[in-house]
């Protein structure tokens, strides 16, 4: 770990000098712009995944450069044993006069989607029990079930004073959430395989389900619709990539009963992130602080693990977009709070093809927490079992870690990061290759 660490420092610091001789003026872009790239992967249990993605970008007269004027990204992917990613979205800063639209229509698909129970380490993990050569062994998705999402989503934001343009906004948005929960098809999964099949066993979901821990009017998903409201402040001097600003927000999410919700509830968002130029546009500290939790109602089991902003809903703590290095899902509660620092520098600055292009490294550290417990009956637990839903304090969950970013006109930002857990209770590391910086 120590030696991961110097080799990171150690690039930072090459890349700090190597961009001192490189500097290249960037050219205002204007019109058309586009990334594309295949999508790659591959899942002992999932499968090969396979699939493209593309981002567009109108720039129009290049007024609002580096910041674009419409921005559409389409990702189609499958995997060879069922999972699947159907998504657009579109982000408009000048589709309505005054108001910054954002749309998202998706469908995704998960034959084996990590689940670990609730709060924490309250939450007994085992590892063991996912690893075919050990004693404890049970099964690879022992810890996982599938899930079918269908969702649709609109926000709006506009400005509440003219004096402060754009720095402060109003949001309001809507959001309509299909979800469709099972157990993971095993058959599914060892279909065409000789060897290292998947045994046909209760897995931790089914046994959530049996003994009543998930309610029976729950275990297979629902339908949800979502109003959202808030505030946002925002003085970051270019979205995609800050080098300066800040960018704080308070809303609340709701699930009323008068959209015919079977649950009805509602939570707050507070979240603050800002961005410190160190050497201009070479190295910024960037730090994210945020915190949501229940203030009514209750939450169903399916809805719990997504973290919320003006922005995106996100999987919920833990994974690429949050806590890297971390299992996906493996903080979930009625109230999470987790926070994300990050140097990152900027060099090898050039123009290719009248395109603007560089390359980041960035170091991290992330970290999260329960902060208020998910609530479920125990009674029909089996006492041998009782103790694996209270089986340590929660604390902090910590990972770190490092990465690269290859970036075409400052919008196209391709992600590569590789996170390390802190604590074995947490998984061991993560590499994720994505879009975007963090946040």
């Amino acid at each position: 770990m120590k030696k991961f660490t110097f080799l990171l420092m150690s690039l930072f610091a090459v890349s700090l000098i190597f961009a001192q001789e490189t500097e290249t003026k960037e050219k205002i872009k204007t019109g058309f712009s586009m990334g594309a790239l295949p999508v790659i992967a591959y899942d002992a249990d999932t499968g090969f995944k396979y699939g493209a993605l593309a981002n567009f970008y109108l720039y129009g007269d290049g007024s609002n450069y580096p910041n674009y004027n419409h921005s559409l990204y389409m990702e189609w992917s499958r995997t060879t044993k069922g999972s699947g990613v159907n998504l657009l979205t579109y982000d408009g800063l000048t589709l309505i006069p005054k108001t910054r639209v954002t749309f998202e229509l998706g469908y995704l698909t998960e034959q084996a989607l990590n689940f670990y129970g609730f709060n924490g380490y309250n939450a007994y993990y085992n590892p063991s029990f996912e690893i075919e050569d050990s004693t404890d062994y049970i099964s690879r998705v022992y810890y996982r079930h599938a899930r079918d999402l269908f969702k649709i989503k609109a926000d709006f934001q506009g400005n509440i004073t003219e004096s402060l343009g754009k720095k402060l906004r109003w949001l309001l948005g809507a959001a309509y959430y299909n979800t469709d929960v099972y157990t993971v098809d095993i058959d599914r999964l060892n279909e065409g395989e000789t060897e290292d099949l998947l045994p046909d066993t209760a897995l931790l979901y089914d046994k959530y389900v049996e003994w009543g821990v998930i309610p029976d009017d729950q275990k297979d998903g629902g339908n949800v619709a979502l109003l959202k409201m808030g505030v946002v402040y925002d003085t970051r001097d270019n979205e995609a990539n800050p080098n300066k600003g800040m960018w704080s927000e308070v809303l609340l999410q709701t699930a009323p009963g008068f959209l015919g919700n079977d649950y009805s509830y509602s939570r707050l968002l507070i979240s603050h992130r800002q961005y410190i130029s160190l050497f201009p546009d070479k190295l910024t500290f960037a730090y994210r602080l945020s915190w949501q939790t229940k203030v009514g109602g209750d939450i169903p089991f399916y809805m719990l693990p997504y973290t919320i902003d003006s922005k995106a809903d996100n999987s919920g703590l833990g994974g690429a977009k949050n806590l890297r290095g971390i299992l996906r899902n493996r903080v979930v509660g009625d109230g999470m709070a987790f926070a994300n620092f990050e140097l990152r520098s900027k060099f090898l600055k050039t123009v290719i093809l009248n395109q603007n292009f560089y390359l980041g490294l960035n170091v991290f550290t992330d970290m999260g927490i329960v902060t208020s417990s998910y609530s479920f009956d125990t009674s029909g637990v089996p006492a041998s079992e009782l103790e694996t839903f209270d089986y340590q304090d929660e604390s902090l969950h910590v990972s770190y870690g490092g990465g690269v970013r290859f970036v075409l006109n400052s919008n196209f930002i391709v992600s590569v990061d590789y996170g390390i857990a802190a604590k074995a209770e947490d998984g061991t590391s993560g590499l994720y290759i994505g879009l975007n910086y963090l946040f």
